[in-house]
């Protein structure tokens, strides 16, 4: 039995869930969204929230129960409170700045990298060295973070790079001499 699929989604007051077959789409303050649950699960909506329960015990439907209850919980967050990544630019020349419709990253190449913000992405720099991403689609959010920081990962020798704001990077010792 799955410790967290057995527990039901709680919905707060201003959301509006609607259920259709194996189709899931909230409404909240801040937009909405829409996924559709795999095959073997069952949803319904009950006095204490969105309820996710296999429809046969089988070892596949076991895996996707707690992976569906949290599908579901995320996309009630996301339109109730959204969520955000920051990242931290670090290394002299380095910096972001937002170019309409585009992020433009200055990462010690020869050129500039012009990266197109996605529908539902909020980007700001508030420092030339910080990027806040937000959004309502908690996969989206963390996929674009992920793939900013990949243009220029933080190495460990100097630590120059792109990193998440709460990550620590492993220093390692140069040359010897």
């Amino acid at each position: 039995m799955s410790r967290i699929g057995k527990n039901a989604v709680p919905v707060p007051a201003g959301v509006d869930v609607q259920i259709t077959g194996n189709d899931v789409m909230v409404k909240g303050k801040l937009g909405q969204l829409k996924t559709t649950i795999a095959p073997e699960m069952t949803i319904s909506r009950g006095d204490k929230g969105i309820a996710v329960q296999p429809t046969e015990m089988t070892k596949r439907s076991r895996q996707l129960w707690g992976l569906s209850r949290t599908l579901v919980r995320n996309m009630v967050q996301g339109v109730t409170e959204g969520y955000s990544e920051r990242l931290e630019i670090q290394g002299v020349g380095f910096r972001a700045a937002l170019e309409g419709s585009n992020l433009k990253l200055d990462m010690g190449f020869s050129h500039s990298i012009r990266f197109p913000i996605p529908t539902g992405i909020k980007i700001v720099c508030e420092k030339p060295t910080m990027i806040a991403i937000s959004g309502i689609d908690k996969q989206l959010v963390g996929q674009v973070a992920a793939k900013i920081r990949g243009y220029k990962r933080p190495e460990p020798y100097k630590g120059k790079g792109i990193r998440y704001s709460n990550e620590s990077v492993r220093r390692k010792e140069g040359k010897k001499k």
